[in-house]
């Protein structure tokens, strides 16, 4: 058995408005099956390279076997993956994975949302609230976030919420067919005192 302290701030349940994030759970294999399904044209283009058609890599086994993997890294204190779900309905994904304790104590941040509820700040606030748990409760002082170019949305989501661009990685990752560059981004505990959520807050339409 892992020892807890090896893993501050997980498991965990976070909830601030129609936004709730929790840990992956086995009952959520259809309905992620059923959301991803959906979103193929919306998110196949950010996603890494891997075999088989869309469909059969998001079946509910698909969904069963990434959710066993993601909770053995969760146990290791290795990962930090929540679902998300906006007014009851699962719309997402965030994970702070690659968590490296020690005097680094950073993490990378991953997300996606289903194209539904894709506009209306909801991402934001779900990416907020994973990093002021990241930074407060699971104990992290660097977010690392590694955002291809062309993936504007991304781009101005890390924007908003206090990340700063720190540079270019040539071909990085092998995203959607081939080698493609990301531009990386990086939020320090110290760059937002009031905390994430808050600072997205204060951005909102008045």
């Amino acid at each position: 058995m892992v020892d807890p302290a090896l893993r501050p701030g997980w498991p965990a349940h976070l909830v601030r408005g129609p936004v709730e994030l929790h840990p992956p759970r086995r009952w959520d294999a259809e309905e992620w099956s059923r959301v991803r399904r959906a979103n193929e044209d919306w998110l196949a283009q950010w996603e890494p390279t891997a075999a088989g058609s869309w469909a059969a890599r998001h079946t509910p086994a698909a969904y069963r076997a990434m959710r066993r993997a993601v909770l053995r890294r969760a146990a290791m204190g290795m990962s930090l993956p929540f679902v998300v779900r906006v007014e009851g309905r699962l719309a997402g994904q965030v994970t702070i994975d690659n968590v490296v304790r020690g005097a680094l104590r950073s993490g990378n941040l991953g997300y996606w949302i289903d194209r539904a509820v894709a506009g209306r700040g909801m991402a934001s606030l779900a990416v907020a609230l994973v990093c002021d748990h990241a930074f407060g409760p699971a104990r992290l002082h660097r977010l690392q976030a590694d955002i291809r170019p062309e993936n504007a949305r991304s781009r101005g989501l890390v924007h908003r919420l206090g990340f700063r661009h720190e540079g270019l990685l040539r071909r990085y990752l092998d995203i959607d067919g081939d080698w493609r560059d990301h531009d990386t981004f990086a939020l320090l505990a110290e760059d937002v005192p009031g905390g994430v959520v808050a600072r997205w807050e204060s951005r909102l339409p008045r």
